[in-house]
C-alpha cells in the first residue's frame, strides 16, 4: 500500500530553463542549483519537495517545448535522489507534461493549476483539461496523485462563478485528490475565509492545500482552514521566490511546523 503524502511540502524554484528568456547557457547551472536547494530543505526535515519551472516567465499558457519538459526530467530526477516525495508544477498549466515528468521519475504527485473550468490568467484565458489528463493518468500512472488549485492565483475567475461549486466541480468532476487555496499571488497569503468555503465544499473526502503564503507568523490561521501546506517564499532569502533557501528560515519553519504536527 502506497504511504499518504506528507502534510508540508517544500518548494524548489528552478532557475530558467533553455529557451527561456533568462536562461543562462548552463543546464549543468539549473540541475546543481535544484539539487543544492533540495537538500537544503531535506536536511532540514522537509519530507516532500515539489520541483516547478518558476525562472521561466512569460510562462506559455498551455503546453511547454520539449527542451523545458527535457530539463524539468533531469531536474526531477535528481531531486527524487535525495529520497522524499517528490512532486511537479509544469508552469503555467501543462499537467500533461507534468504528468510525464512524474510517470519518468516516479514522482508521487503534480500540482495543475487550472484542472476544470476558466480562468484569466496574465497568459490569456486558460481552460481546464481534466478529461485528457485523467485518461492519460489511467493510462501512464494510476498512482499519481492530483493536486489541483481552486481559483488559481495569478489569476481572475469568470464573473458569477462561485468557489464552493468550484472546488465540488474540481472534485467530483475533474477527480482531483487534492485541492489547492492560495492568496492572489506568488507568496501573498490565502484568504482564510475563503478556504473555509473550499473545506465545507469538499472535506473530509478531500485533502485541502495552502499554496502560497505560509510563514511561521500565521501557520495556525492557515491551519484552521487546511490540512496542508505547500511552502516557498517565506523560506528564501529575503522572503522572495527569486531567491535561494535561507537555511535559517527553512529551519524556523520546519520546528514551528513540527510543533503543529506536520511531521
Amino acid at each position: 500500500m502506497i504511504e499518504p503524502l506528507p502534510q508540508l511540502v517544500g518548494m524548489v524554484h528552478l532557475l530558467p530553463l533553455p529557451g527561456a528568456p533568462r536562461f543562462t547557457g548552463s543546464i549543468d547551472a539549473v540541475i546543481a542549483t535544484a539539487a543544492a536547494d533540495a537538500r537544503i530543505l531535506v536536511d532540514a526535515g522537509f519530507p516532500a519537495l515539489m520541483v516547478e519551472n518558476f525562472g521561466d516567465a512569460p510562462f506559455y499558457a498551455d503546453s511547454v517545448p520539449p527542451e523545458t519538459i527535457a530539463t524539468m526530467t533531469r531536474a526531477v530526477h535528481e531531486v527524487a535522489g535525495l529520497g522524499v516525495p517528490v512532486g511537479v508544477n509544469v508552469l503555467r498549466n501543462d499537467a500533461l507534461a507534468a504528468l510525464v515528468i512524474a510517470t519518468a521519475t516516479g514522482s508521487r504527485f503534480i500540482r495543475v493549476n487550472v484542472l476544470t473550468g476558466l480562468m484569466y490568467t496574465d497568459q490569456g484565458p486558460i481552460v481546464g483539461k481534466a478529461a485528457e489528463l485523467q485518461r492519460a493518468r489511467a493510462t501512464l500512472a494510476p498512482d499519481v496523485e492530483i493536486w489541483a488549485d481552486v481559483m488559481v492565483k495569478h489569476a481572475t475567475p469568470p464573473p458569477g462563478t462561485d468557489i464552493s461549486q468550484a472546488a465540488v466541480d474540481t472534485v467530483e468532476r475533474g477527480l482531483a485528490d487534492a485541492v489547492i487555496v492560495s492568496g492572489p499571488g506568488t507568496g501573498t497569503a490565502l484568504d482564510v475565509e475563503e478556504a473555509l468555503l473550499v473545506r465545507q465544499a469538499v472535506a473530509p473526502r478531500t485533502r485541502i492545500v495552502a499554496g502560497s503564503g505560509v510563514d511561521s507568523g500565521n501557520i495556525d490561521q492557515v491551519l484552521s482552514a487546511v490540512d496542508s501546506i505547500i511552502v516557498g517564499s517565506s523560506i528564501k532569502v529575503g522572503q522572495s521566490p527569486d531567491n535561494r533557501p535561507d537555511p535559517l528560515r527553512v529551519k524556523e519553519f520546519v520546528e514551528v511546523a513540527a510543533e503543529r504536527g506536520l511531521l
